[in-house]
């Protein structure tokens, strides 16, 4: 009875693994399916739109993308502005999280909640005075309208916050009483046992500026100073007789998100796990 019942068990984890990675493949089938068209002749892609791959691989397709469409530029300008974004975001997160989770002044927790419920405002009912703000400092059409406005993040800093939350303030009064101030016990114990938090800052602020149109469709004019989504919404319209050259673009412009998640995923997991909500 117990060799059946254990062999039971083995059959249905077999069968439960192999129906989720068939659900994976389904999932993942649409992003197969990119790649391979990408390196196809464009009548390929009509004549027959279920064989992954035509008569051979053309990878001048991404040439093209790169050179003649200036897609390299366009990635190069969305990478500047990600990860300065990123990088602001985590640093401005780490010293708000810190201010609202350990330092006691007048009116902290009514200034964290009215912070905290700029999140619940529609960023088209701020996209018009941010445009007159970036024509009085001179930053339109320019990558520092994409950048300076972004640097704060009010979810940032209450994932800083509940994380910080749950660090035990012994460390903290065991470092005052060494004589470490304030700076020196966030850089020196606070970050480097918050690894979790900022691997998830970082996932969700690359992706968020990697992928932002609308702010950008509207503070950026020239196509020297494109980003990535709005190079893809010109090549689509360029090339729209020409799916590979799109599909092309759309790889490129989709890989870095990808390794980032993939690389990313595990902190990403811990940090949400371990990021309680506290008060």
């Amino acid at each position: 009875m117990f060799l059946q019942g254990e062999r039971t068990t083995i059959f249905s984890k077999v069968l439960f693994y192999l129906a989720l990675s068939l659900l994976g493949l389904l999932f993942l089938y649409p992003f197969i399916f990119m790649v391979a068209s990408s390196l196809k002749e464009s009548p390929e892609v009509y004549s027959n739109i279920l064989s992954l791959f035509g008569a051979r691989l053309r990878f001048e397709n991404y040439h093209t993308v790169v050179t003649s469409v200036q897609m390299g530029k366009y990635l190069l300008n969305t990478t500047i502005v990600t990860l300065c974004v990123t990088l602001g975001q985590i640093v401005t997160s780490l010293l708000g999280g810190y201010a609202f989770a350990r330092l006691r002044f007048p009116g902290r927790d009514i200034i964290f909640r009215v912070y905290l419920g700029t999140m619940m405002i529609p960023f088209t009912v701020i996209m018009v005075p941010m445009y007159k703000m970036m024509l009085t400092f001179g930053w339109v059409d320019k990558l520092t309208s994409l950048i300076v406005p972004w640097l704060f993040t009010a979810y940032g800093t209450f994932l800083m916050r509940q994380f910080f939350l749950g660090i035990p303030k012994e460390l903290e009064e065991a470092a005052i009483i060494d004589g470490a101030n304030r700076f020196t016990i966030l850089t020196k114990i606070f970050v480097p046992i918050s690894g979790p938090a900022i691997a998830t800052q970082f996932t969700i602020s690359f992706l968020y500026a990697w992928n932002s149109f609308i702010w950008p469709l509207v503070a950026i004019q020239s196509r020297a100073n494109y980003v990535v989504t709005q190079g893809l919404a010109d090549i689509q319209g360029g090339y729209h007789a020409n799916p590979p050259i799109v599909l092309a673009a759309s790889t490129l412009a989709i890989i870095p998100t990808v390794l980032i998640f993939l690389f990313a995923q595990r902190y990403f997991v811990q940090g949400v796990a371990t990021t309680g909500m506290k008060n």
